[in-house]
């Protein structure tokens, strides 16, 4: 029973009970961990008994390991070990992670096993746990994203695992169920370089228009995977590909933003869908498919890989890319991208020697209704990627009407620049025309000794958020940036240059961190919403406050008698668990 009023009607509560309808043992969800496929994960929820269920297998017939990381490596990571010895027998423990050690056991053991088992195939673990075990060595299954690790070993001696290991970040409380259709039905499209020779500088933008193939009908994109060229893993920062508009007509190949070509290139806009560095395989919602082979789909696309040779490594060579695969079992809805956040310009800058600095972004959709000649659109966001470079610490993506804070469209306050996931929001978030998105990015730049400026380089900074949806719109983008000339007649500068010469000159510490991140915050901020074609609206809106995160409150444990009490509430938006007898929790 769900205590009423606590959950956002736009966003999943934990009890999942409404939203996912499973039983007990029922685990819809599955994740391959490495790139080789020989490390699976299937999970699902108990709505009942607040549990979470796990199933682990691996190619291997030593131990195995899993975890729960808050930075992706194993210090500091909850984490369960267990396999089968030579003669039957099997062992498991809930173990943390304290430095470079075989990592303690637990004094609060809140792992159960529910069967393990080894064949010719590997080691297969189930097991399962609460979501909120309230032990001080396990980690919180939030609604954010998590960091999940694993190891492995060849025998049953737990020792050091070498390269047997790895991570990735996957959201545990919001994933999608996955509908694969019929072998017959399928065909994939590339959207790939070829033989790219990457030239020897630090970053570089490289893109090429592709055309679509002729289809003899509408075919649904369920699914892209990332196709890095083996040893180009560190070589390939990010994947973005757009469609171009009916004025594109020709296959063509160059560097993005400089030379002849970066006019034909920036007319195509429209992100259709974007990948980073660490992400894996994006795949669509069962009622959702990206559209290709209809009049009303683009002709010809445009690929943009941004390289990352911070070594400057000379006859680096890459055919890297996404392929999409389709289907022509149609789905009801067609999916789009908004990109939304802070527009990529040298003029937003951050001060150095900051342990936290934020900046915002903000999509105002009242100017919605100027652009589309009926009313303007819903948008069902089921989904976002976020982005920043390498000072980037946190991102959390604010959905606001009427002035007040309803949900966010997407949250990752562990950020890490390796692992950048797309992460689904659980349920749909209906974005209507007078809502504003608002994209806060959290800095840290303690190591460096002159200002940040926002840039395609990844030693500047960008932050972004790019908005899955349904139904799709001929919107591109909707962004914002402080006011240049208010931002220059509240700092008493001319300009960006004049600005960074004089914030290079101070001695930065906390207070005048937070001081430069006030004003700036205060000021109007320039915003602008673009269309596939080209036409754009500008416009000037203000950043609204942000609400703080979601606090789980531990339940009570009475002194005496059977069951728990629920702790007091936490007010704020989101997701909920709150069953009698349990512990209530409200975002």
């Amino acid at each position: 029973m769900f205590v009423p009023g606590l959950c956002s009607e736009l966003l999943l509560c934990v009890g999942l009970a409404s939203v996912l309808g499973q039983d007990s043992g029922d685990m819809p969800f599955n994740e391959t961990l490495d790139s080789a496929g020989s490390v699976s994960l299937r999970w699902g929820f108990d709505s009942k008994q607040e549990t979470i269920t796990f199933q682990l297998a691996c190619k291997t017939s030593g131990w195995v390991g899993f975890g729960l990381s808050p930075s992706g490596k194993m210090d500091g990571a909850d984490i369960v070990l267990g396999g089968v010895n030579p003669n039957g027998t099997t062992y498991f423990t809930d173990r943390h992670a304290v430095g470079a050690q075989l990592p303690l056991v637990d004094s609060s053991q809140d792992y159960t096993l529910l069967s393990m088992k080894e064949d010719s195939t590997g080691t297969t673990m189930k097991f399962s746990r609460k979501v909120q075990t309230c032990d001080k060595d396990d980690m919180e299954i939030s609604t954010s994203a998590i960091k999940l690790i694993y190891a492995y070993g060849a025998d049953d001696n737990i020792v050091y695992h070498n390269n047997a290991r790895g991570t990735k970040s996957v959201n545990l409380l919001k994933s999608t169920q996955r509908s694969t259709p019929s072998q017959d039905t399928v065909g994939q499209l590339e959207m790939t370089v070829k033989s790219f020779a990457v030239p020897e500088r630090d970053t570089y933008y490289h893109c090429r228009i592709i055309k679509s193939p002729d289809l003899p009908g509408k075919r649904h994109v369920y699914r892209i995977e990332p196709k890095i060229q083996s040893g180009n893993v560190d070589l390939v920062h990010h994947i973005l590909v757009y469609a171009c508009p009916a004025t594109v007509s020709v296959e063509l190949e160059g560097e993005c933003y400089s030379g002849e070509s970066m006019y034909m290139f920036s007319s195509c806009q429209q992100v259709v869908i974007g990948w980073a560095v660490g992400g894996q395989d994006v795949w669509m919602p069962p009622n959702a498919g990206i559209s290709i082979g209809t009049s009303d789909d683009p002709v010809f696309y445009r690929l943009e890989m941004h390289y990352s040779n911070s070594k400057l490594s000379k006859g680096l060579v890459d055919s890297s890319g996404l392929v999409f695969h389709y289907t022509s079992e149609l789905r009801a809805n067609d999916v789009g991208m908004l990109e939304t956040g802070l527009i990529v310009d040298p003029s937003y800058v951050i001060p150095p020697n900051a342990k936290v600095f934020k900046t915002y972004g903000l999509c105002n959709t009242s100017t919605f209704s100027q652009l589309f000649s009926g009313d303007p659109p819903v948008l069902n966001v089921f989904a976002s990627l976020l982005h920043t470079h390498l000072a980037g610490r946190g991102l959390r993506v604010g959905h606001y009407r009427n002035g007040e804070q309803i949900g966010f469209l997407g949250k990752n306050e562990n950020y890490d620049f390796n692992l950048q996931e797309t992460e689904f929001l659980g349920s749909l978030a209906q974005v209507k025309a007078g809502d504003e998105i608002l994209v806060e990015c959290t800095y840290n730049t303690e190591s460096r000794q002159t200002v940040t400026q926002g840039g395609l380089g990844t030693t500047n900074e960008m932050c972004l958020a790019f908005l899955l949806y349904y139904p799709r719109t001929e919107l591109a983008s909707c962004w914002s940036l402080p006011e240049p000339r208010a931002m220059s007649t509240s700092l008493g500068v001319k300009g960006t240059s004049e600005l960074v010469v004089l914030m290079n000159s101070f001695v930065w510490n906390d207070t005048a961190v937070d001081n430069f991140e006030s004003t700036v915050r205060g000021l109007p901020q320039l915003t602008a919403v673009s269309m596939s074609n080209g036409t754009y609206i500008v416009d000037l809106g203000f950043i609204q406050e942000f609400k703080s995160s979601p606090v789980t409150a531990c339940p009570i444990r009475p002194l005496s008698g059977g069951g728990r009490s629920c702790a007091s509430v936490t007010a704020g938006l989101g997701l909920c668990i709150a069953l009698l007898t349990s512990l209530t929790r409200a975002i």
